[in-house]
């Protein structure tokens, strides 16, 4: 019986590994907003990592958040550290590419709760009186996040964070006092 036990749970644990394995081995979010603001008001409010105090969900989820701030106040080499609560985790964002009211490319180092990279970006492409904004991110899953997201929504746990982020920023630009 012991034995038939044991080759069963064997069974079910390599049925498992398989489809773990067989899960995506790259990710992508994506969330686009429109905003009624100029691109190099949108632009700014992204570029410069210490305006993201306005707006990051994550500062929201944990008040209390410690963030430091080193390099350039805005633009390539600008870099963020945090370090918060359980829900926001530790890590750090450096600016890897900026391009002037069209991109930021960001490297995402995450330390904890869970050790791993991304790239994110925003685009920003002017529509008449409007921005379009896309926030996205995008990485390699390894076999343990292969495995999360098969109980976890990659897609919906970060991109409705970006959401409530391109609300807020949206919120912040529309705001600003227009431009001549």
């Amino acid at each position: 019986m012991l034995k038939k036990i044991l080759i069963v749970v064997a069974l079910v644990v390599v049925v498992f590994v398989i489809i773990v394995a067989l899960q995506p081995a790259e990710f992508h979010v994506a969330r686009t907003a429109s905003v009624a603001a100029p691109a190099e008001v949108v632009f700014a409010q992204v570029n410069e990592l210490k305006k993201w105090e306005a707006w990051s969900p994550w500062v929201k989820i944990d008040p209390a958040m410690k963030q430091t701030y080193e390099g350039p106040t805005s633009g390539t080499g600008a870099i963020s550290q945090w370090a918060g609560n359980s829900q926001v985790g530790e890590g750090r964002m450096t600016i890897t590419e900026s391009r002037p009211n069209e991109l930021i490319r960001f490297n995402l180092e995450f330390f904890k709760p869970m050790a791993g990279t991304s790239t994110a970006e925003f685009s920003f492409k002017p529509e008449g009186n409007q921005t379009t904004v896309t926030w996205s991110m995008s990485g390699k899953n390894n076999f343990i996040a292969k495995a999360m997201c098969l109980f976890m929504s990659m897609d919906k746990m970060v991109g409705g964070q970006f959401e409530k982020g391109l609300a807020q920023i949206k919120t912040i630009a529309e705001a600003a006092p227009k431009q001549k």
